[in-house]
């Protein structure tokens, strides 16, 4: 008889915002992580989640009940919590983070603040799976494990360009992004203010896609981020999509090869293929011929199997006329770009020995 696999005591931090939410709807009935704890705030202390939800999917029937609970770093290390989901603002979200790993506790985190700390893997485990390998490796003695989501453009950035990072071996990448009004969390952008419109800016986000797209596709020196030299031109818009960032990418390449060898990385991108990580999508990367797709009412929800809906890279409108690859990228930024993306990077951590060591008596 085998023994039962392991599950680990979580808790969801910022369960009331839209990535909350979404971490509470991908963790409840998880195989590895046991949803026991919901965060809020000191508004919503003792409120079930039912009354709070907004998402349009379904509040999950086991999770609707619980009662959101303000509770601090201490309180929720004393209950023996193992490993905690942070949907927290960016900005509030760093020194209570820190403090629960401080505290033992591992923290697998959507907010920005420790995104660019040199020990803190920025992880799309598709992308860059030895960053989590080379910076936790360097044991702590009882602390807690930090692993950051990235931004919500580069996530789905990161793994359209991977495919084809070493076959194009890009001198540049230019990338305008088309971004959902859901990446502004909840409520939103004022109604007034997109409806019949296009804002062309959105705050540091410009800064952030290209510097945290730099830190995953770069490489491992003495156990340490080097950052790729390859530089990003980025702008970004918000548009009148609910969810689901569009990308227009130009890489500027170095080397000349077939388009159909460019079709085929992409169709073959599937690196977590032989790994039990139930939010990992086969394949990685979908690749679309229609000549109008991808779009985000159609395909923000790619990915398979079941729990990886969400979780995969539409690809679509290549155009290759050398030394230029032209195409279009669609991914979800609440699930790749948040709450999955984080849910599979614990995925990966626990697949490899790094969850729950901080706890370990």
């Amino acid at each position: 008889m085998t023994d039962a696999p392991r599950r680990y005591r979580c808790a969801v931090l910022g369960a009331s915002g839209y990535i909350g939410q979404h971490f509470v709807r991908l963790l409840a009935g998880h195989p590895t992580f046991e949803l026991t704890t919901l965060v809020g705030s000191d508004r919503t202390h003792g409120q079930p989640l039912s009354e709070l939800w907004q998402l349009p999917e379904e509040a999950p029937p086991r999770a609707a009940d619980l009662r959101l609970e303000s509770l601090g770093p201490a309180e929720i290390a004393h209950r023996g919590i193992e490993v905690v989901f942070s949907g927290l603002p960016s900005g509030n979200a760093g020194p209570i983070e820190s403090e629960l790993s401080r505290r033992g506790v591992d923290v697998f985190t959507n907010a920005s603040d420790h995104r660019m700390d040199p020990d803190v893997p920025l992880l799309v485990p598709e992308v860059n799976a030895d960053h989590l390998d080379a910076l936790l490796r360097r044991s702590r003695g009882r602390r807690g494990a930090i692993v950051a989501d990235p931004n919500c453009s580069a996530a789905g950035l990161v793994v359209a360009l991977r495919p084809v990072w070493d076959l194009l071996r890009p001198r540049a990448v230019h990338v305008t992004t088309y971004q959902a009004l859901s990446g502004a969390g909840l409520p939103g952008v004022a109604s007034l203010s997109i409806t019949d419109n296009v804002v062309p800016f959105i705050a540091r986000e410009e800064e952030k896609v290209a510097q945290e797209s730099q830190r995953m596709l770069g490489s491992i020196s003495r156990a340490s981020i080097e950052p790729s030299s390859t530089p990003f031109i980025v702008q970004c818009a918000r548009v009148a999509v609910r969810d689901g960032h569009l990308e227009a990418i130009t890489i500027d390449a170095r080397r000349r090869p077939s388009l159909s060898s460019i079709a085929r990385a992409f169709r073959t991108f599937d690196p977590l293929v032989g790994h039990d990580l139930p939010s990992a999508p086969h394949p990685a990367v979908i690749l679309r011929t229609e000549p109008d797709r991808p779009q985000p009412l159609r395909d923000r929800w790619a990915g398979a199997p079941e729990r990886a809906r969400g979780m995969a890279v539409s690809v679509g409108r290549i155009r290759w006329e050398a030394p230029f690859l032209r195409f279009f990228a669609l991914s979800h930024n609440a699930i790749r770009g948040g709450a999955g993306g984080s849910v599979l990077n614990a995925e990966l951590a626990a697949e490899r020995g790094y969850v729950g060591r901080g706890r370990a008596k």
